[in-house]
């Protein structure tokens, strides 16, 4: 190792790799120049470490996706992170479950990895090692009595049995969450008294009479029969159930509240978030969004505007609402709010964000359903005649429009036809009695119900 003991300003100079005798810019106590630049065996020791992780991730990908996610299992951004990634690479994360996850991530199959117990908040290295120690000894959990009771509740303490229970490590053993959180305190104080009674050689009467002539199994199922549990209440709902789940291990992982929204609303060809740095700049789009977040700010010149943070299946964007459009669009500005929203694309600080100039709220959004006659569809005056009200309607060209659908044909052998995006109108009831009155089969319905 050199030791620089004096440094000295040489002007512009021209850096070489170590090894060249002058015209560096270090010079060190031996009189000898030495340069700042990544030298050959640096620069060669790189590029193999990204040759062998390029073709881990080409060939191995669940693998790799698994060893990434355990070494970042402590950050949960980067957790987050790669498990977008492994999304994108038609590779699933499982949810936990304290019956078959490891500490690790866990590769199941060449489309599944099961999430690991080392990435779940609140459970510590000691609960950990506390529960895939009492499963190796005495196998599967039973239910939730039988967890804990087994394991250590001083080491595995109710906020990482609640952490358990919200990240969906139960559900195989029982799904209602709900109902095992009403009933924690009473199990966890059921689970210590026993604990208590076996320490000191004591068993009550009931314990007495199973135990004889009855099996092992007979002998679990009767006494986690005598746990205590609250009445039986039905499970959260599912956006609920997703928010804690949200809350608790920090994403969405057994579901996603914009799933189905975002099947449904395939109609109006929306982008994901993931895609914005590959649009054109004034390139128009549209994505199915869910708002997390919402600051709204005053400009210098005293007019309201926002910036809202958006997340859909496969990521997450900011947005910008300018002045000219947040009055409109102020009362869907609420957290949670799922919406559509159409805008650019735009790059600001290395993120690609969405100028946002219209949008809507799901439940809301329509279709013009057109049923067409293949009579209709080969006459050329029909056609142009639809074409001429369908532009009509379309007048506003920054406004979100209502795409229409042509079912052409009868029952089973109809064909659908969505037409493009310059055909999309405005206001459907307008549209609707404007094709009526033209002698088109024609109604409005809403996307969710299609």
């Amino acid at each position: 190792m050199v030791k620089i003991v004096r440094r000295q300003s040489l002007g512009k100079q021209t850096v070489y790799d170590i090894g060249v005798a002058r015209d560096h810019n270090f010079l060190l106590a031996n009189g000898i120049v030495a340069s700042n630049c990544f030298n050959k065996s640096h620069s060669t020791a790189y590029a193999y470490v990204t040759y062998q992780t390029a073709y881990l991730k080409a060939n191995y990908p669940v693998e790799y996706m698994s060893a990434l996610l355990t070494a970042s299992s402590g950050i949960q951004d980067k957790v987050d992170k790669y498990r977008e990634n492994a999304q994108k690479m038609g590779i699933t994360i499982q949810q936990p479950d304290i019956n078959r996850s490891e500490e690790d991530f866990l590769p199941l199959d060449k489309n599944n990895i099961l999430f690991g117990l080392s990435a779940v908040k609140n459970l510590g290295q000691g609960a950990i090692e506390n529960i895939l120690n009492a499963r190796q000894a005495d196998g599967k959990f039973k239910s939730l009595a039988d967890f804990c009771e087994r394991v250590e509740l001083r080491t595995v303490n109710r906020r990482a049995l609640e952490t358990l229970i919200y990240c969906g490590a139960f559900d195989q053993v029982q799904p209602n969450r709900r109902q095992l959180i009403n009933d924690i305190d009473l199990v966890i104080s059921w689970a210590q008294k026993r604990s208590k009674e076996k320490a000191s050689g004591q068993l009550n009467l009931f314990d007495m009479n199973i135990t004889n002539g009855m099996g092992d199994n007979h002998k679990l199922q009767d006494t986690f029969e005598q746990a205590p549990s609250t009445p039986a209440v039905e499970d959260y709902p599912l956006p609920e159930k997703l928010r804690l789940e949200k809350e608790y291990i920090g994403f969405y992982i057994s579901d996603h509240p914009l799933k189905a929204v975002h099947q449904a609303a395939q109609m109006l060809s929306p982008i994901n978030l993931s895609e914005l740095a590959e649009k054109k700049p004034k390139q128009k789009v549209s994505a199915v969004v869910m708002l997390n977040s919402v600051r709204k700010i005053i400009t210098k010149k005293g007019d309201p505007m926002a910036f809202v943070q958006m997340e859909d299946i496969t990521g997450e964007a900011e947005g910008t609402i300018f002045p000219s459009t947040y009055q409109e669009l102020e009362p869907l500005l609420e957290e949670g709010k799922q919406l559509i929203v159409w805008g650019k694309a735009q790059q600001r600080n290395d993120k690609y964000q969405l100028i946002i100039e219209d949008a809507e709220a799901v439940e809301k959004v329509k279709m013009i359903m057109l049923e067409i006659t293949p009579e209709q569809a080969l006459d050329q005056a029909k056609s142009n005649y639809l074409k001429k009200i369908l532009e009509q309607q379309a007048s506003e060209e920054n406004r979100f429009k209502i795409p229409v659908i042509a079912a052409i044909g009868k029952g089973e052998q109809r064909q659908f036809i969505r037409f493009g995006q310059k055909f999309w109108v405005q206001n459907p009831s307008q549209t609707v009695a404007s094709l009526q009155k033209a002698g088109f089969r024609v109604h409005c319905e809403s996307l969710l119900s299609s």
